[in-house]
């Protein structure tokens, strides 16, 4: 935890008194245990006098509009843009964070972008996205701002996703995702010991996070694993994880398998074999998962979704490029054009044609 006496910013909730006079952040299952002017491991919150501060509120390391597919949500709104933003810090300690300029940031020179959740739904109309992502750094630590602007994106008919790792307690859990129309959460490996190891936190809260979005809440789920080469793609723990989130989230929650680049704290680990995706998806599917997906490589075959009835090519991909579609939409609910089995997910009659642009937003 760090010390900084002149700790500034907006009001945080989920936290509590303890009697040796630190106060403890209940937002996430580190409960950081603050005296005045420290901050928790994520360092975004701290402690000011009596109370535990959000000290991003307001403040963003950059807007861009994405394809939503990059999120990565295949079956939300299927090629539409999404105005993506986050702030910075994080409450995990990934060695291998592809973000840890913004997720691991000590200096607030990264936060160079001011705007009101106002502001950022004005954002999002004028770049004509269909939603609002939290991303880039994990929103859970950043809950009070999240909720803000999703609740001011709501009201001018936005969709809100969140890109989390999960890693959080009960009662902020609730209050975030009641703001989320989606999710993408990063399951990061199948084994307490990878968690500890690797990211500094524990498997169950995040299982805990998931078994609650399926069960308790109306959010598209989909899932996030990156493939570290010796680490988590041992073909038991594949085995064990998908056969997990098809008893416990079921059938139609897409998983996506994603190939690690050398980054940060582990830059001589070698990249993802393209052989490692396939056959993890293979794993996958063979769990009786319906849409498994390939994603930081080339890969069209693996980025597409198929029919689970027919086999039929339902929704072709190439990158964030989308191509065939042989769905038939009635509201947002699909079916396979030539079967008319349902396909899981939220959709529009007609798909969007953002395609793969990156459109970085400029603010003032």
């Amino acid at each position: 935890m760090q010390k900084d006496t002149q700790i500034t910013g907006r009001s945080g909730r989920y936290w509590h008194p303890l009697d040796n006079g630190r106060l403890q952040c209940d937002l996430c299952p580190r409960f950081c245990r603050l005296r005045d002017g420290q901050r928790g491991l994520c360092f975004v919150r701290g402690r000011s006098g009596d109370e535990i501060v959000l000290t991003t509120y307001g403040r963003s390391s950059g807007f861009c509009v994405d394809p939503i597919e990059k999120k990565p949500l295949n079956h939300f709104l299927p090629g539409t843009p999404v105005l993506s933003f986050g702030t910075a810090g994080c409450n995990l300690a990934c060695k291998f964070c592809q973000n840890w300029d913004i997720s691991k940031s000590r200096e607030f020179d990264r936060l160079q972008s001011a705007a009101t959740p106002e502001t950022i739904c004005v954002m999002a109309l004028d770049s004509a996205s269909r939603s609002v992502a939290y991303t880039y750094n994990d929103p859970v630590i950043f809950l009070e701002y999240a909720v803000d602007v999703a609740e001011a994106c709501r009201k001018q008919g936005l969709a809100n996703v969140a890109v989390t790792a999960g890693y959080m307690t009960e009662a902020p859990r609730e209050e975030f995702f009641r703001s989320m129309d989606a999710a993408n959460v990063d399951l990061k490996a199948f084994t307490d010991r990878f968690y500890w190891k690797i990211c500094g936190g524990h498997l169950d809260p995040v299982l805990e996070t998931l078994v609650y979005l399926k069960q308790e809440t109306d959010v598209w789920l989909e899932l996030t694993t990156l493939l570290i080469p010796g680490e988590n793609d041992s073909q038991g723990e594949l085995e064990a994880m998908t056969q997990w989130i098809h008893e416990h989230l079921g059938p139609d929650v897409p998983l996506h398998f994603t190939a690690f680049h050398p980054d940060w704290k582990m830059q001589d680990t070698p990249s993802t074999p393209r052989s490692t995706l396939t056959k993890a998806r293979e794993t996958a599917i063979s769990a009786g998962l319906k849409y498994v997906y390939t994603g930081n490589v080339h890969d069209p075959a693996g980025s597409s979704t198929y029919c689970p009835g027919c086999g039929a090519l339902a929704v072709g991909r190439d990158w964030y490029e989308l191509g065939d579609w042989n769905l038939d939409v009635k509201g947002s609910a699909a079916a396979c054009h030539n079967c008319g089995t349902s396909i899981a997910g939220v959709f529009d009659p007609e798909p969007g044609s953002w395609g793969s642009s990156r459109l970085p937003i400029p603010t003032h």
